[in-house]
């Protein structure tokens, strides 16, 4: 077990301050919002000690495996000050020392592909996402509103949550991009909101190239989903930086398919949505709720020439075209972020595993009741729509296995929210990266280093050495012998501050109560 002793501080009244602060603690008061606070909810603010030590430790480097045991990490105001030999540090007054012997220490993991900033009171899941050893989140849905709140310094994330890495404006959609024109007007928009990057959501093959051409053009990267007709290879070339979900839908089969001249054409559609010529007060809104079900699983609401054309895509698979694709995606520095559990779960949505799932304990009831509802959609589609995925997604591996090889970069995302378990699914991400035959280091690393290099922030997020961020996982075995150890978890530190395993299960219940979540 980790054992915990803290060096003596230099002021007895302040450690009895300490200590009466402790016996009042809610664990999931430190992910409290600002505007929580003023609502009356207790909170308390994480302190970091003034120095904390993890003796004895492991580590980990994720850019080779080399591993180096016997080593204590001395962390200060956030940061890592020293990695060195046990015995060689030099405690100061005050600060925490952790017995870390036959542990090992890695990078915080990094959940690329979120949407928990869309839930009204995101404290518990951001509670979920730290106890799984995910220490920042790229958020993958935003709005003016948030982007205001962010420059504001009130977005409601505490102090011992997850970082924000980045996070878009409003999502494409035919309401703000239905034309080339428009389209390049809210990339401009978003760029002067201080978006991170604009999401695209769902646009016509022509608005999707505008608004791409335009981020290039003014420096915001365009990423998201593929839009059906359009080529992922033109996309990645054009500047589309990070496509997710492996499309989604059948546009990368068409282009690795032996039939894509048959099948690309078919695909191209110019109207997503119609619109009126005028504009109604309220209609994104409107329209938006009807989307919301089909948010939760997309393939339960699919039209039929979709499935089929996904079908004929994945049985005319050409190997040779695929990695001809893969060699493009490598070379020109576009991004893959898989999201297989996501796959998984949409096209499995009806096993029985699904309905004892243990992320059901930790969702919103709302969200467990609009869960099941779109379930009982998918399990009232056809034998062959179903089994169409089905047959699909073992394909889907054997892809996310070939990009991996080719040398694309990736990173790891979950598509983690308010309909996917935040926190939970990485794990499972894990997995099924895993079963895909990725090893346990190539996914680390993803999670790690190249979550750095996909943020620019390669010199002080993905490492464990001087200098970096004091993100870290501690684990109760070996990450690099099989990839459950990855989710070994003995304990995290945020920003400095340890929290022990016996704290991270403390939040755990506290969500799995009720606690976290509005109404």
């Amino acid at each position: 077990m980790l054992s915990l002793t803290t060096h003596a501080a230099p002021c007895p009244c302040c450690a009895y301050a300490h200590a009466q602060s402790a016996l009042s603690f809610s664990p999931l008061s430190l992910f409290r919002s600002a505007r929580s606070r003023r609502a009356g909810v207790t909170s308390a603010t994480a302190t970091a000690p003034a120095e904390l030590h993890l003796t004895g430790v492991t580590v980990v480097d994720p850019r080779d495996g080399r591993k180096s045991p016997g080593m204590t990490v001395v962390i200060r105001a956030g940061r890592i000050t020293a990695v060195v030999p046990d015995g060689e540090e030099r405690p100061a007054g005050g600060s925490q020392r952790i017995d870390a012997r036959g542990k090992y220490v890695v990078p915080g993991y990094n959940d690329m592909h979120s949407h928990v900033l869309e839930l009204a009171d995101p404290s518990g899941s951001l509670a979920l996402m730290l106890a799984e050893g995910v220490t920042g989140f790229r958020q993958m849905s935003g709005s003016p509103a948030l982007l205001a709140k962010r420059r504001a310094g009130t977005l409601p994330i505490g102090a011992a949550a997850p970082q924000l890495l980045q996070t878009p404006g409003a999502i494409l959609t035919p309401f703000n991009a239905a034309t080339p024109d428009t389209a390049r007007e809210e990339v401009r928009r978003q760029k002067g909101q201080g978006a991170d990057f604009v999401k695209m959501g769902f646009a016509n093959p022509d608005s999707f190239f505008a608004a791409v051409e335009e981020g290039r053009r003014i420096g915001i990267p365009v990423l998201g989903h593929l839009q059906e007709g359009t080529d992922p290879v033109e996309a990645t070339a054009a500047g589309f930086r990070s496509i997710e979900h492996l499309g989604p839908g059948s546009t990368v089969w068409v282009r690795c398919s032996r039939d894509e001249e048959e099948l690309r054409p078919e695909s191209y559609r110019r109207d997503i949505v119609k619109l009126p010529p005028f504009r109604i007060p309220f209609m994104e809104r409107i329209v938006m709720k009807k989307f919301e079900r089909m948010l939760v699983n997309p393939s339960a609401f699919s039209n039929e020439a979709d499935v089929d054309r996904l079908r004929r895509a994945s049985e005319s698979f050409s190997s040779t075209r695929a990695e001809e694709m893969a060699g493009h995606f490598a070379g020109d520095g576009s991004w893959q972020c898989p999201t297989l559990v996501r796959l998984r779960t949409q096209t499995f949505a009806d096993a029985p595993d699904y309905e004892q799932d243990e992320m059901l304990h930790y969702l919103p009831r709302k969200s467990v009741r609009r869960w099941r509802e779109v379930t009982g959609v998918w399990k009232a589609r056809t034998a062959e729509v179903r089994q169409t995925y089905r047959d699909v997604y073992p394909r889907q591996l054997a892809l996310t296995k070939l990009l991996h090889d080719a040398g694309v970069r990736m990173i790891v995302g979950t598509d983690g929210g308010s309909y996917l378990g935040p926190g939970l699914t990485l794990r499972q991400e894990f997995r099924e990266l895993a079963d895909a035959g990725i090893t346990p280091l190539a996914i680390l690393r993803m999670a790690t280093v190249n979550a750095a290099d996909y943020l620019d922030r390669r010199d002080v997020v993905g490492q464990v050495a001087p200098g970096y961020d004091a993100d870290l996982v501690v684990l109760d075995a070996d990450p690099l012998a099989r990839v459950e150890n990855l989710h070994a978890i003995a304990g995290v530190v945020r920003a400095g501050a340890y929290h022990s395993r016996r704290d991270l299960d403390a939040l755990k219940a506290s969500v799995a109560a009720g606690e976290g979540y509005l109404g």
